[in-house]
C-alpha cells in the first residue's frame, strides 16, 4: 500500500457491520480492517475472547504490554486495550497499516494537522536528525534502540535526572559524582547516572547531620602547648579514632597494672623489691627460649616499678609489651597529648577521660560515609553556591519534557504499529490459537516426550496454585521442570491430547522442550493430571484394566509364596542347631509337632465342588456356543461387535463426552488471565495440538528384525484348538 492510499481516512457509513467466525464451540469477531479497529470500542464486551491477560510470562514484547498496562497493576484489561487501539486511529491516517507486516512506520501516515499526531510527527523529525539522516521517510524501533543518540546527556531531557556531562562546570560536575556514590546512581535517558533533587536533597541532609557531629567533639585542654581546640577536633576522625581506641585497649590493663604498682611502692617503700621479678625469676627465664610473643616474658611488669615512677614509651620497656606501647604512643599519646617520652600517672587518666568520650562521641556517628568529611570539606558544601547551581539545573532539565514525552509517544506507537494487531487476536479473538498460522502469545514451545510433540505447553509460576485449577480444563496434563545451562529454572504445563498414556507418562520421566526462540531444555515430569485423551485409548482401557488386576494378582500370589518358602526354609534353618545340640548334650529332643491326619473325605468334598462348578461353566459355555453356532453367518460378527460394545461401550461413551469437554480456559484463568468465553478443544482440534509419531511418505520399511524373539505358530494352535472344541460340542449335539 502506497503512503497516499494510507493518508486516506476510511468514512463510515451507518453502524459498523462486524463479521464472526466459528471456532472453538463459539462465535468469535474478526479483527481485520482499520474499520474495525475504529468501530472496536462499540464491540459488546461480552463478545471479547478474553477480558484480561498478565503482562509477564507471555511469549510477547513485555515492554510493549507494560506501555499498555498504564495503571501499572501487572495486568492488561479491556478499558486499556480500547484506549490503545482508540489512540492509535487518532494519530494515523489509515489504521490500516497495522494489518501489514513489517515494523516501519511512514512519516507521511501520521496525522501532523491533529492535536494527537503533531508531537509524534514533530519527535520522529527530531529523532531523525540526530540520528543524522533527516531525509529519511520511515521511521523504525531499531531507530530508537540507542538512548545516548536520542537523548544525549549533554542535553536537558525532561526525566529530572542530570548527568555529570550536562554539568556546567567541574564543581557541580564533582557534585553530581557525590550524589551518585553515597545516594545511589539514577539513570537518565540517555543512559548515563545522574543526580536526582530527593537525590541532592538527602546529600544536603546527611551532610548538615555529619557536620552537627563533627561539632560535638569532645575537646579536653592540652598538658603542654599544642594546636588549638578547633585543629584538635578534626586531629582524630574516622580511621584514626578507631586505630587510638585500638590501641589504648590493647595495652590499657598492663598499663593499670604498672601504675598500680607504683602507687604501692610509693606507699610502703618496702614493698618495691616485692613488686619487682626476683632474681630467681630471671633464672627460670634464662632456661627459656624467649621472644616478644613468649607469654612468660609478659606476664612481667611492664617496666621497672619504683614509687611515683613515669611509664617509658620508649627505652625501659617489656620487650613482651614495646611493640604496643610504641604504637600508643604513635595513634594516641601523640596526637591527644603532644610530643612525649614518658607517661605520668596523672597523664595516663587525662588520655583515658579523653578517649573515653571520644567513644561515646564515636558512638553516636551518623550512618553515613559523609561522616568521614572534614569540618571544611563539610561547610564548603553546605555553604557554597554549588548545590543550589545543581538545583536549578534539575528543574531545568524537568522542564524540557516536551520533547522527551513526544520521543516515548513515538516509541509507544512503533511498538503497537508491530504488536497491537497480533495483541488483539490473543485477547480480542483467539484466532492465532485456532487459526494454528502461528503459536498464541500463551503458548510457549513444544514438548517431546513418548514418541509425541505438545505444542499446548504453557509457562507456570505457581505450580500449586495451577495445578488447583487447571484440572477443571478436562485435559491430560503434564507438568514439568525445564533446565538449560546459564538459564533460571523453568515449569511448564503441556496438554496431552493426542496418542495413548499406557502408564507411561509418570512423575520422573524425561523429555525434551524447545521454547519459541527454538533453544532446547531438558524436562522432568513433576506431576501427571490425568484425563480420557482419546476414544480409542477409552475403548481399551476396560481389557487393559483386567489384564492389570489378573498381572497384579499373579503377582502377589508369586511374591506371597515366595515369602511362605523363605520363612519355611528359614524355620528349617534354625531347627537344624537345635537339633545338634540336643544330641550333643545327650538332652532328649523336642517331640515333633504332630502332623495333621489326611482328611480323605473332606478333600473328596471339595474336589466334588470343584467338579461341579467346572461343569457347570462347561455347561453354560456349550450352551453360550451352541447358540452363537446356530446364529446364521452374517449375525455372528455382529454378537461380537455387541459383546465389545457392552464391555467398551460404557468407558467409550464417558470419555467421548469429557472430550467434548475440555476447555482452555483453566489453563489460561490458572496463570492470571480472565477468559470470557468457552474455549473447548474439541477431538479433531485437540488431534492437531499433539503429533504422533508417524514414519515419513514414502519411507521404506524393513520388517525383519534380527533380535526379534523366535516366532511361534500361536495361530495355528487357536486355529486347531477352536476347531476341536467346534468338533466336540458338534459330536456332544448329535447325540
Amino acid at each position: 500500500m502506497s503512503p497516499s492510499t494510507l493518508s486516506e481516512p476510511l468514512e463510515m457509513s451507518g453502524p459498523h457491520r462486524w463479521r464472526f467466525f466459528r471456532s472453538g464451540g463459539f462465535d468469535q469477531v474478526r479483527i481485520e480492517s482499520a474499520q474495525d479497529l475504529r468501530c472496536l470500542d462499540q464491540l459488546d464486551q461480552k463478545l471479547w475472547a478474553v477480558l484480561a491477560c498478565p503482562t509477564s510470562g507471555l511469549e510477547f514484547d513485555s515492554l510493549t504490554l507494560q506501555r499498555i498496562d498504564t495503571d501499572g497493576d501487572g495486568s492488561i484489561r479491556v478499558p486499556e486495550i480500547r484506549a490503545a487501539v482508540r489512540w492509535v486511529c487518532e494519530v494515523l491516517h489509515n489504521p490500516q497499516l497495522l494489518f501489514q507486516p513489517g515494523t516501519e512506520l511512514p512519516l507521511d501516515a501520521l496525522r501532523a494537522d491533529a492535536a494527537a499526531g503533531a508531537p509524534l510527527f514533530a519527535a520522529a523529525h527530531q529523532v531523525l536528525q540526530r540520528l543524522g539522516k533527516p531525509s529519511a521517510a520511515h521511521i523504525g524501533l531499531d531507530d530508537l534502540s540507542d538512548p545516548a543518540r536520542l537523548f544525549p546527556p549533554t542535553l536537558p531531557n525532561g526525566d529530572g535526572v542530570v548527568p555529570a556531562e550536562l554539568a556546567p562546570d567541574a564543581a557541580c560536575a564533582e557534585l553530581i559524582g557525590h550524589v551518585i556514590s553515597t545516594q545511589g546512581a539514577q539513570t537518565d535517558r540517555s543512559g548515563q547516572a545522574g543526580a536526582t533533587q530527593a537525590g541532592l536533597e538527602a546529600l544536603l541532609q546527611q551532610a548538615q547531620q555529619a557536620l552537627d557531629w563533627h561539632l560535638q567533639v569532645p575537646l579536653e585542654p592540652h598538658l603542654t602547648p599544642h594546636p588549638a581546640p578547633q585543629a584538635d577536633a578534626a586531629a582524630l576522625s574516622g580511621l584514626q579514632e578507631a586505630c587510638a581506641l585500638q590501641a589504648f585497649d590493647a595495652v590499657q590493663a598492663k598499663v593499670d597494672d604498672f601504675f598500680t604498682r607504683c602507687r604501692l611502692a610509693q606507699f610502703d617503700p618496702q614493698a618495691e623489691a616485692a613488686l619487682n621479678p626476683a632474681e630467681a625469676r630471671y633464672t627460670e627465664l634464662a632456661a627459656l627460649t624467649l621472644h616478644e610473643g613468649s607469654e612468660a616474658l609478659a606476664a612481667l611488669p611492664l617496666a621497672r616499678v619504683r614509687p611515683g615512677a613515669e611509664l617509658p614509651l620508649s627505652k625501659g620497656l617489656n620487650p613482651a609489651w614495646q611493640a604496643r606501647i610504641a604504637t600508643l604512643q604513635q595513634d594516641a599519646v601523640q596526637p591527644l597529648l603532644g610530643p612525649c617520652t614518658a607517661l605520668t600517672a596523672a597523664q595516663w587518666e587525662i588520655l583515658r577521660a579523653r578517649l573515653a568520650a571520644r567513644r561515646a562521641w564515636l558512638a553516636q556517628r551518623p550512618a553515613t560515609a559523609l561522616a568521614d568529611w572534614s569540618l571544611a570539606a563539610l561547610r564548603g558544601l553546605l555553604d557554597g553556591p554549588t548545590p543550589a547551581r545543581l538545583a536549578a539545573l534539575i528543574e531545568l532539565d524537568c522542564q524540557a519534557d516536551a520533547n522527551a514525552a513526544g520521543i516515548e509517544a513515538l516509541e509507544l506507537l512503533l511498538r503497537l504499529r508491530r504488536d497491537l494487531v497480533p495483541l488483539l487476536r490473543n485477547f480480542v479473538n483467539l484466532s492465532d490459537f485456532y487459526g494454528q498460522q502461528q503459536p498464541a502469545i500463551f503458548q510457549a514451545g513444544t514438548l517431546y516426550i513418548d514418541q509425541r510433540s505438545c505444542t499446548l505447553c504453557l509457562r507456570v509460576a505457581d505450580l500449586e496454585r495451577h495445578s488447583a485449577l487447571a484440572p477443571l480444563s478436562g485435559a491430560y496434563l503434564l507438568y514439568c521442570e525445564c533446565e538449560r545451562p546459564d538459564e533460571a529454572p523453568i515449569t511448564i504445563v503441556a496438554a496431552l491430547t493426542g496418542g495413548d498414556a499406557d502408564e507411561m507418562l509418570v512423575a520422573g520421566r524425561n523429555a525434551l522442550f524447545y521454547d519459541r526462540q527454538g533453544r532446547d531444555w531438558k524436562a522432568r515430569v513433576l506431576r501427571v493430571e490425568e484425563a480420557p485423551i482419546s476414544v480409542r485409548q477409552a475403548f481399551w482401557m476396560p481389557y487393559r484394566r483386567l489384564a492389570r488386576f489378573v498381572g497384579e494378582q499373579f503377582r502377589r500370589f508369586a511374591a506371597a509364596r515366595e515369602q511362605r518358602v523363605e520363612a519355611q526354609s528359614a524355620a528349617g534353618a534354625a531347627a537344624l542347631p537345635a537339633a545338634g545340640a540336643a544330641g550333643v548334650t545327650g538332652a532328649p529332643a523336642a517331640a515333633p509337632a504332630a502332623t495333621t491326619a489326611f482328611d480323605i473325605a473332606r478333600f473328596a468334598g471339595i474336589f466334588a465342588a470343584i467338579g461341579l462348578a467346572l461343569g457347570a461353566l462347561g455347561t453354560a459355555f456349550a450352551a453360550i456356543l451352541s447358540g452363537f453356532l446356530r446364529l446364521p453367518l452374517w449375525q455372528m460378527p455382529l454378537v461380537l461387535i455387541g459383546l465389545l460394545l457392552l464391555i467398551s461401550g460404557p468407558a467409550m461413551l464417558l470419555a467421548w463426552f469429557k472430550l467434548r469437554q475440555r476447555n482452555l480456559g483453566p489453563l489460561l484463568d490458572a496463570n492470571g488471565w480472565a477468559v470470557n468465553i468457552r474455549a473447548r478443544i474439541n477431538i479433531p482440534f485437540g488431534a492437531s495440538l499433539t503429533g504422533v509419531a508417524q514414519l515419513p511418505a514414502g519411507a521404506e520399511r524393513s520388517l525383519v528384525d534380527p533380535y526379534a524373539e523366535p516366532a511361534r505358530p500361536w495361530g495355528w494352535y487357536a486355529v486347531l484348538g477352536l476347531l476341536g472344541l467346534v468338533l466336540a460340542l458338534a459330536l456332544l449335539l448329535l447325540r
